[in-house]
């Protein structure tokens, strides 16, 4: 015998639904997997401010960080939402070195304009990104075999181009967007104790608080609209103004400084982008399918095979960027560079929240985890530690993020 769940048609027009008996549509409940990634990321930043006297925030130190982690941040984007579709990416440090050589020898060796020589290199990454996403989704290698071949392959590309020399140096424009800094286009505002600020920046940062708090808001109306759990008003509006607080001192630093690092403008686009690509568009919405449920997106009609090609194709493009980044910061292409870079891409995508079996990550959270990255590798430099303690500390970290996220799982199946 069966029993027919009741309906809402008896309901007035346009009234919501009746929300089920025993449960409250407010009511809240901390997500440690979204949450403990950035608790962790304050708590990391507030111990190396402590350990160095206050030189971890120090407005010189915090672009540093920035310029100096933004390639991996950038290769970070594009592997997190390889690792939600189930597949890993081995190949993206060798082809950050071959990309930085391609391109220097179209603008060096070669004189081609550097916006050609720039359009290139990125058709280049794609290319390689469209031959690795050729055999993982039509052929059916395994990524990690396709991209350990890879790995191989570019580093010998590499090796074939430069030989046992470096090329440079880039042309300024390049290493600019590596480098640079924006103009002071409206000159400095004082701030008292804190000196002069470049008012153009802090503009930037103000817009991009009021961005936050209007996505933020949107988001919270459109679930209570949908009678889903919301945190109460109050705690949403501390987290607010937590945020902005936080977001503004970073920019009041940078605008003290000198001004906004073009590759942080480059970084912002990016994680914008990709990020509404992630959670808006169809294409998006198939990659966690793909990652969460393979059979069940193939039979819910996803094409599989163009979603996962695509993949990496992006990857190839972002990689070949970071590639440009990377060589236009050294001012010089040579046959070492993007050592280890894939590591670091995948422990940033992991320790931002990434699931081992795919299907869960945002590219916030991989930011996030690349910036944690960053600050242990500045912080461990600036207290003086040798390398062997930093990769120490790094491992851990990633051991640390990855059982978290076993035990987070575990804890949500035995409560269910």
């Amino acid at each position: 015998m069966t029993s027919v769940a009741p309906t809402d048609a008896g309901l007035a027009p346009g009234l919501p639904a009746e929300p089920a008996r025993g449960r409250s549509p407010r009511r809240f409940s901390l997500n440690l997997r979204q949450s403990g990634i950035y608790l962790a990321f304050a708590l990391i930043v507030l111990l190396f401010t402590a350990l160095t006297g206050g030189d971890m925030l120090a407005p010189q130190n915090i672009s540093n960080i920035v310029v100096q982690n933004s390639y991996i941040l950038i290769l970070a984007i594009g592997m997190i939402l390889v690792i939600i579709a189930g597949h890993i990416d081995l190949s993206v440090g060798s082809l950050v070195a071959a990309s930085g050589a391609v391109a220097a020898v179209m603008m060096v060796d070669w004189d081609v304009p550097w916006p050609l020589a720039l359009l290139v290199t990125l058709a280049f990454g794609g290319l390689i990104g469209a031959w690795q996403g050729y055999w993982v989704a039509y052929f059916g290698i395994p990524a990690f075999i396709v991209t350990l071949a890879g790995m191989l392959l570019f580093r010998a590309v590499t090796l074939m181009i430069l030989g046992n020399r470096g090329i440079g140096p880039f042309p300024d424009e390049v290493r600019t967007l590596a480098n640079g800094f924006t103009d002071g286009y409206l000159g400095n505002v004082g701030l008292g104790v804190l000196g002069g600020a470049d008012l153009f920046s802090l503009l930037v940062g103000v817009v991009a608080v009021a961005g936050v708090v209007a996505v933020q808001w949107r988001a919270r109306t459109g679930r209570q609209r949908y009678r889903q759990a919301v945190e109460p008003l109050s705690l949403f509006v501390a987290k607010l103004a937590l945020a902005a607080v936080v977001l503004m001192f970073v920019v009041v630093q940078l605008a003290r400084f000198r001004n906004l690092p073009w590759v942080l403008v480059l970084l912002a686009a990016l994680v914008i982008g990709y990020s509404v690509m992630a959670n808006r568009a169809v294409f998006g919405r198939q990659i966690y399918a793909v990652g969460g449920n393979l059979q069940a997106a193939t039979l819910s009609g996803v094409k599989v095979k163009s979603v996962v090609f695509w993949l990496f194709v992006h990857m190839g493009v972002l990689s070949a960027l970071a590639g440009i980044i990377f060589a236009g910061r050294l001012n010089q292409a040579n046959p070492t560079a993007g050592n280890a870079f894939e590591l670091d891409a995948i422990a940033a995508a992991f320790i931002g929240g990434a699931a081992v079996q795919g299907g869960v990550g945002k590219v916030v959270g991989a930011i996030t985890g690349g910036l944690i990255m960053g600050v242990i590798n500045n912080g461990m430099s600036l207290i003086g530690a040798p390398s062997e303690q930093v990769m120490l500390v790094k491992g851990a970290v990633l051991l640390a993020a990855v059982a978290f996220d076993v035990w987070t799982k575990r804890r949500s199946g035995a409560t269910r």
